[in-house]
């Protein structure tokens, strides 16, 4: 009996959340005013309460950014458009007194000047937006499926996005209509509107599009072939795409580059002029990372990313798998297809590694500590962050590398790192799509490898001791020795700005910090003379470990001085010679089985 009584609360609630709907309406009546306009409708809605709720963070983007601080006062009337009462609940929430009301009609403005992957932005020039910083939805009812009509300003005329247009669309100025199974579905589809260059191709058996907003040095017929490389070269790995179309926003402006990974497309930020020489390079490696995390963070992810809480913090200390084997793989792609030779990939994991072996904050936060530590720490830099952090991207990679020359070894080359990560593909997405914990992750490569790795995850991925690289890929033909450990140096960040020489940062344990030398000091003089930056460095570059001089600085627009012995700082340099042998070229060939 309790089973039946059970059975029927879950089918009335079922039934009872199908009948609700929600329809969101979005217009940009006046886009410089950088503001977009969001009108939704609950109907069938029959609660005496509804708090409609605004994200705090955005998934793939691992900081609480607090997009409710952009909303405009929220106000709501019923369906005969009497004022309903709206009180603030939280930073993020609004408690709508609906009285009964059959339907609620919530209206709120939210300003949008922040171009980049995570945020919005609208201007006289297009209008991009990333769900999370745009819709509320109405708290306890995140599974709807609803419709959104996007009404472009009159000088727009065109719509990006992967979101699929409704049947029951009527083309005119009334705007176009979309359709989302879920709340997750419509923030995870960012929208593109403005006057944007497209073009499509296809690659994989899948249907790709590209928006193109702004001017840049880019050829249309060159893009088209060479991400078209970069999608076969990754589904490759998997054996399988999973979409049937596939979108690209791609913003040329003025900054550095940036992407934001979603189940069915990308946003990208690319500097205009990155699409010739090397920067193209850096162009195609960053479609190659977004690429990939279509398979590896937006279906195979961890097990506490599978479901979001959109009002707190996310946690997981994976993100070295699903950020860090994406780096390891996004150049591993350009090697593959035919992008890079294989002395290119090697001098580009050889920088990798002599990056993050001479980053203080590799000896101080464990990998796996920085994926909990990206919420307070990696997105938000200070001058310290560099002798206590490190990223888990690069660490990442380089654990992942070792993995794969781990896998390599043991199957005698007839298996590598694609094949496992098909294993975890299919055994933590495709059959329940449960999501994978740490332990799902270390079990399943002990199982893979039949090999105890206690104490390889307790050194490298949960501890700060240094990876034997040696050790790792002398069977791959790759002979690393480490050639210096140290180096003279005075430990100081330094930059000219406006005649002044400014500390920036202090590297941990060195001669300038035991001086007392700290970050925002400007440094006038050395050993009575005024220098500039060149001048400085010139001096510097003179003196051996265990020589003394004396700095006049300025902190806080006092005059002090400050007896210094120059000295050393860990700086640990590795070479690389690649031998080859049959496992080194199965590794590296451009394309593997």
């Amino acid at each position: 009996m309790r089973n039946i009584i059970v059975l029927l609360l879950v089918t009335l609630f079922g039934l009872n959340a199908n009948a609700e709907k929600i329809h969101h309406k979005l217009s940009m009546p006046a886009p410089e005013t950088h503001y977009f306009h969001v009108e939704t409708t609950l109907s069938d809605f029959d609660e005496e309460q509804l708090v409609m709720s605004m994200p705090v963070w955005t998934p793939g983007s691992y900081l609480v950014r607090e997009f409710a601080k952009n909303v405009d006062r929220v106000y709501a009337v019923d369906g005969d458009g009497n004022e309903l009462l709206v009180q603030k609940a939280r930073k993020n929430k609004w408690m709508i007194h609906a009285e009964s009301a059959d339907e609620v009609v919530v209206t709120y403005r939210v300003y949008a000047f922040e171009l980049t992957v995570r945020t919005s932005f609208l201007d006289q020039t297009h209008g991009y937006l990333n769900g999370t910083s745009i819709f509320m939805y109405p708290e306890g009812s995140m599974d709807l499926e609803g419709t959104l009509t996007v009404v472009p300003h009159s000088s727009f005329e065109k719509i990006t996005t992967a979101l699929p247009v409704s049947k029951d669309n009527v083309e005119g100025d009334a705007g176009t209509t979309f359709t989302f199974d879920d709340y997750n579905h419509l923030v995870d589809s960012p929208i593109e509107i403005g006057n944007q260059e497209t073009f499509s191709f296809e690659a994989a058996g899948v249907e790709h599009h590209v928006a193109m907003y702004g001017p840049g040095n880019y050829e249309v017929d060159q893009l088209k072939k060479d991400m078209a490389k970069i999608v076969e070269a990754s589904t490759a790995v998997f054996g399988e795409n999973p979409n049937d179309e596939y979108w690209f926003i791609i913003h040329n402006t003025d900054v550095g580059s940036g992407g934001l990974e979603h189940k069915k497309s990308t946003t990208l930020n690319v500097n205009r002029w990155s699409y010739s020489g090397r920067d193209y390079l850096g162009f195609l490696s960053l479609v190659a990372h977004e690429y990939f995390h279509l398979w590896n963070v937006k279906r195979l992810r961890p097990k506490s990313l599978v479901s979001y809480d959109y009002d707190n913090e996310n946690y997981t200390d994976l993100l070295w798998v699903m950020e860090g084997f994406t780096s390891y793989y996004d150049e591993l792609m350009l090697r593959r297809a035919g992008f890079y030779s294989k002395e290119d990939y090697l001098n580009r994991l050889k920088s990798t590694l002599n990056w993050v072996e001479a980053t203080e904050g590799n000896r101080v936060q464990p990998v796996a500590h920085a994926s909990y530590d990206a919420w307070i720490k990696a997105y938000r830099p200070n001058e310290n962050s560099r002798n206590t952090t490190i990223s888990y991207y690069s660490k990442g990679s380089l654990v992942a590398v070792t993995i794969e020359a781990m896998i390599i070894e043991s199957s005698k080359g007839k298996k590598s790192l694609d094949d496992f990560m098909q294993l975890l593909y299919k055994k933590y997405y495709k059959e329940n799509n449960s999501g994978m914990t740490p332990e799902d992750f270390q079990n399943s490569l002990e199982s893979f490898l039949d090999k105890d790795l206690d104490q390889f995850f307790e050194r490298f991925v949960y501890g700060t001791e240094t990876i034997p690289y040696k050790d790792y890929f002398d069977a791959l033909g790759l002979d690393i020795e480490l050639v210096r450990e140290e180096r003279a140096a005075l430990g100081a960040n330094l930059s000219q700005s406006g005649g002044h020489l400014i500390v920036n940062a202090v590297t941990r344990k060195s001669p300038a910090e035991k001086a007392g030398l700290s970050p925002n000091d400007e440094i006038i003089a050395f050993n009575g003379f005024r220098v500039t930056k060149n001048e400085f460095t010139d001096f510097l570059d003179d003196l051996a470990p265990g020589e003394e001089f004396n700095l006049i600085v300025s902190r806080d627009k006092q005059l002090m001085t400050i007896d210094v012995v120059m000295g050393t700082i860990d700086a640990p340099l590795y070479s690389f010679q690649y031998k080859g042998n049959k496992l080194g070229e199965f590794w590296l060939r451009e394309q593997m089985k």
